[in-house]
């Protein structure tokens, strides 16, 4: 058998036990709670792997492993600023959250947010907050789509089309089915295989360059050749343009608490020892991922001619350092991490429209949030071939957006108290507002990552706005 042959076997193998293991989760899903949040009852693996899982999209193999390949050392500093983000959410997020969501019932974030408002304002608050998150979640979407394409071109030299279409339809699958247990469970598996090739990935490269050792040396090599800050972690950059540079990896990590698709496993914990627990998990999980693209990424570009896409690094790097069966693992951990990301974003938009743009009515709630579960992924498979932007950059602006949109406001609403309805509306609108147009400005944009201006401006205006609770 060739090489194509059994990468195309592992995927086969791989997608086949995914649905299988879909089948049997959506099994447990009997009602409204049990299908967008899992009746509450999960346990520290399947909640650390599953938020895990869902945080970290191809942006975090193909996106992360290509940024190590173009800038060298200074992409280093993704590895604290990833992980401040999963410290930043289990630490300060999933244990209030969890309890707090449970005293007002709430099964979305979004409910959460609007639960203290009266009806008018509850049903404004969810509108404009649903709306906000399709919009960015949509674009999330499609941009995982696109990755899925190119890893499948890139392994079979496929159609785009037709790479998306297969990626896509599985993942439909088992989501419109099984609702949040066949994603959760889905997603440990999901986990442990992106772990476990971001773990084999770094050793076999290592292996390929000549260790360590071979790996400096190899670097220096790139600096003299054609890339002079190749071994510079500051880029070359000194005063507030590093300022700058250093916010803006930072900042990255304060958009985990907005991700509506992570922080809903925080609401299905099921008790307070489980969050502690799932810590532990989450932090090492991380800690061994963004590590293993980063020097992933190095190694590659040590080891490979020049490409002229660096997001295709990942996949190059798996076929020179390993045999072909660890090519496909690599290839299915890449399917993994968008599967994983991607299911949980439908089922969220799929809540968002049964729950917060519409209210639920039993039965027609659930149909309501499967048909626009499908709806949503057919639209984003469309628009993954329309898509020209690098995968690394539509995530983050779709990370961005949802970070300021919400994040500000639950850290507010956790720590502070409720805040009133009309400054939560302000403080979501003007976080997703200010992330478009600093996007959209090059001038601010070069200067600074969106999210860390568009966090500061609806932070404040949600904490003007709380009502401080007593003690």
């Amino acid at each position: 058998m060739g090489e194509r042959g059994w990468i195309l076997l592992t995927l086969v193998v791989y997608n086949g036990a995914i649905l299988a293991l879909g089948a049997w989760a959506a099994r447990r899903a009997r009602g409204g709670e049990d299908y967008w949040l899992g009746g509450r009852g999960l346990g520290p693996w399947v909640a650390a792997l599953s938020a895990s899982a869902s945080s970290s999209s191809a942006w975090t193999l193909v996106g992360v492993s290509g940024a190590a390949y173009l800038h060298g050392l200074s992409a280093a500093w993704l590895i604290p600023a990833c992980w401040s983000g999963f410290a930043l959410n289990w630490f300060l997020v999933a244990r209030r959250l969890r309890a707090a969501s449970r005293v007002n019932g709430a099964l979305s974030v979004i409910e959460f947010l609007s639960a203290d408002a009266h009806a008018a304002w509850q049903r404004r608050l969810r509108r404009v907050g649903g709306a906000i998150l399709v919009v960015s979640l949509g674009a999330y979407v499609a941009a995982q789509m696109q990755a899925a394409g190119k890893a499948f071109v890139a392994a079979f030299e496929w159609d785009l089309w037709l790479a998306i279409l297969i990626g896509g339809a599985i993942v439909l699958l088992y989501t419109v089915w099984g609702g949040f247990w066949s994603v959760a469970i889905t997603d440990v598996a999901q986990g442990l295989v992106m772990v476990g090739a971001c773990v084999l990935l770094p050793v076999a490269s290592l292996a390929l360059v000549g260790g360590p050792g071979g790996l400096i040396e190899g670097m220096r090599a790139v600096r003299e050749t054609d890339a002079p800050h190749f071994m510079d972690a500051a880029r070359g950059m000194s005063g507030w343009p590093l300022a700058g540079l250093l916010a803006g990896m930072f900042g990255i990590g304060l958009g985990y608490p907005g991700q509506p698709h992570v922080v809903d496993r925080f609401m299905a914990i099921r008790d307070e020892a489980d969050v502690a627990r799932g810590r532990v998990i989450a932090l090492t999980w991380a800690a061994l991922v963004y590590s293993g693209m980063v020097v992933a990424g190095w190694c590659a570009r040590v080891a490979l001619e020049p490409l002229a896409d660096a997001e295709g690094a990942l996949f190059e790097v798996s076929r020179s350092a390993m045999p072909a069966i660890g090519a496909g693992i690599v290839l299915a951990a890449v399917v993994s991490a968008i599967m994983s990301t991607v299911d949980s974003q439908l089922l969220v938009i799929g809540g968002t429209v049964a729950r917060d743009l519409a209210p639920e009515s039993g039965s027609a709630g659930l149909l309501r949030g499967r048909i626009a579960v499908a709806g949503v992924g057919l639209a984003a498979m469309a628009a993954a071939l329309l898509i020209r932007e690098s995968i690394f950059n539509t995530v983050l602006f779709a990370w961005s957006a949802l970070g300021a949109a919400f994040g500000p406001l639950l850290l507010v609403r956790l720590f502070r108290g409720p805040v009133r309805p009309a400054w939560s509306m302000a403080a979501m609108c003007a976080g997703f507002a200010v992330t478009v147009a600093w996007y959209f400005t090059p001038a601010l944009k070069s200067r600074l990552y969106e999210l860390v201006p568009a966090f500061a401006a609806a932070g404040l205006i949600a904490w003007c706005g709380a009502r401080p609770a007593h003690r």
